[in-house]
């Protein structure tokens, strides 16, 4: 079986055109750029699943080389890998490759087409379409899915910015309480924004649902990993002991998870209106350094303080005799807990954060120039 090639959706001006690559996770793309070709390889996820992927295409007419300024650029984002290739000579290219067969993986780029003279008129649509039979009225007929598109992304955006502000607004109360009453508001922390916390934990299991809806691209296991494993900690450590509440180690873990959140969400709406902003891309994918071993010490505290209070309490134990002739020993399970949170799940979560960090602070991209 032969390296499979990506999709790649296309679309171009008089000056130039544009190639959308469908890989997500690429880091060190491969790229040659000739007088009328261009070749592509890298290592990514598309339609095959993470593998190698390349092609090399015969352009139809000849483009600038790349030693003649910035004709050829190149963009990674999260799911795409975008060039553009500036044409020799304004001109209108009646199809991209050299040759009239299209290959099954190229297809247009329909938000970026236009027409020759950038007006719609239906003589020259059906020209531009000879070469792609079917793909105009297949996308008529999925307007309502693009209708769907756009509301996807107006609850995404209002999601995150929820639960931006909710964030904020914990960070704000906790600040404004430090400030007037110095470490004596460090004990009171739960009380005040405690609930706050729980609704937005809450609703963070939404994030473990928008993959599995097709709203989010990526995997579930993560998140949930993620998710659930706070959401124990905070429903079954802190709020179901009252003692555990007035702990100090509660308002550094607090001020831990915002921290991270009030820049996680603010990256993720510029992503969905496709924005690069360094500075706020460089805080995401760096600030996890010293904020998750930190988080999860707090939480590993939280965990270890909490067994003798339910060994005195026996709170969620489960003893002998019962119906079911079943036994669960809840500080056992904490033990055991603690050493997979402290040991496997620290290396998980780093692990997998320094693999995303490689790819988002990724080195320029070089092209190659032709020989």
């Amino acid at each position: 079986m032969g390296i499979p090639s990506p999709f790649v959706y296309w679309a171009q001006t008089d000056k130039s055109v544009s190639l959308k690559i469908d890989l997500r996770n690429v880091l060190k793309p491969d790229i040659s750029v000739c007088d009328n070709n261009i070749k592509f390889a890298a290592q990514g996820v598309g339609a095959h699943g993470d593998s190698q992927y390349e092609f090399n295409l015969d352009l139809f007419s000849s483009i600038k080389p790349n030693n003649d300024g910035n004709a050829t650029t190149v963009r990674i984002f999260d799911n795409r890998v975008e060039v553009v290739l500036q044409k020799s000579k304004p001109t209108w290219w009646p199809r991209l490759t050299a040759q009239p067969q299209k290959p099954a993986w190229l297809k247009i780029n329909f938000d970026l087409w236009k027409s020759d003279d950038g007006h719609d008129s239906e003589e020259e649509t059906r020209d531009v379409m000879l070469d792609y039979p079917g793909m105009y009225d297949k996308l008529q007929k999925e307007e309502m899915g693009y209708r769907k598109e756009d509301v996807k992304k107006v609850y995404l955006v209002i999601y995150n910015l929820c639960q931006l502000i909710g964030f904020v607004y914990i960070l704000c109360v906790m600040a404004i309480r430090y400030i007037k009453l110095d470490y004596d508001s460090v004990a009171d922390t739960y009380q005040h924004v405690g609930s706050a916390m729980k609704f937005l934990q809450l609703m963070m299991f939404l994030e473990v649902m928008h993959p599995l809806f097709g709203y989010t691209k990526g995997g579930v296991l993560v998140p949930f990993l993620q998710v659930s494993g706070r959401a124990f900690v905070l429903f079954a450590m802190i709020d179901a002991e009252p003692r555990m509440q007035t702990k100090p180690v509660v308002f550094y873990l607090f001020l831990m998870w915002s921290i991270i959140e009030v820049i996680r969400y603010p990256y993720y709406i510029m992503q969905l209106y496709k924005k690069e902003i360094y500075i706020l891309t460089w805080l995401r994918y760096t600030m996890w350094i010293p904020l998750y071993p930190l988080g999860i010490v707090c939480e590993a505290t939280v965990i270890l303080r909490n067994i003798p209070y339910f060994e005195e309490t026996q709170r969620f134990t489960i003893a002998m005799p019962n119906e079911w002739n079943f036994t669960f020993h809840m500080p056992s399970m904490l033990k055991m807990y603690l050493l997979i949170l402290a040991c496997p799940g620290l290396y998980f979560v780093m692990t997998h954060m320094y693999k995303l960090r490689k790819i988002k602070l990724k080195p320029k991209i070089v092209i190659k120039k032709c020989k």
